[in-house]
């Protein structure tokens, strides 16, 4: 059970207002031409980097080995070679082949379409897991990054201290039509407008309802 404390004092209605104001400044990302294997590949190679960089290491990897089992057999030298570009790539080339035998090997080469199986690959955390359920499966999940734990956290919709919370806080709170686009929209919020230092106040269409923002206001 979610405290009382940690939840904002947002209505439905704002919380529709937020996700309509996003998709009209952001135009929502899918990945539905990938697979869940690639989803799950592209994810953790995500990991401490930025998008464009995850997509060209992505794009790399692929081009060379298009398969599981390819990326399965192959030497993780040359894996880590291709995926250079993503940062941390000896830590992330190991994963993948890790990560690509054991689902061979335990779970006939399908990428499990729970966050209980997910999470129990190497390098795989909740976000991770819950990136795949909302970008390889289509299914209602909230990937909770720092962007969308910051963003949270400065609106008011949550007052917590962890991103788990906040995804615990925010699957009580929001309805689950809004669930899908959420981490995406955020993330790009996140990148953009409301960065981590100096948020772009006056590009922000939540000025009137942030709590950061009219916080710093009454000061």
């Amino acid at each position: 059970m979610v405290k009382e404390s940690m939840k904002g004092n947002f209505t439905e209605e704002e919380m529709k207002f937020i996700i309509d104001e996003l998709e009209k400044i952001f135009v929502r990302r899918t990945f539905e031409d990938q697979t869940p294997y690639e989803v799950l590949i592209r994810t953790i190679l995500s990991q401490r980097t930025r998008d464009e960089n995850t997509d060209k290491a992505t794009e790399k990897l692929f081009s060379v080995y298009k398969t599981m089992d390819e990326v399965a057999e192959a030497p993780v030298e040359k894996i880590a070679e291709l995926v250079k570009q993503a940062g941390f790539y000896n830590v992330k080339a190991g994963r993948i082949k890790e990560v690509s035998n054991i689902l061979l090997d335990e779970y006939d080469g399908i990428v499990p379409d729970t966050i209980e199986e997910l999470i129990k690959l190497p390098g795989v955390g909740r976000k991770t897991a819950n990136c795949v359920l909302v970008f390889g499966f289509q299914e209602d999940a909230i990937p909770v990054d720092v962007h969308v734990h910051r963003i949270s956290n400065r609106l008011g919709l949550v007052h917590t201290k962890e991103p788990e919370e906040t995804e615990e806080v925010l699957r009580e709170i929001l309805p689950k039509e809004y669930w899908l686009p959420l981490n995406d929209l955020m993330v790009q919020f996140g990148q953009n407008i409301c960065k981590p230092i100096n948020p772009q106040h006056m590009e922000c269409p939540f000025t009137n309802i942030c709590e950061l923002y009219n916080s710093e206001e009454s000061i």
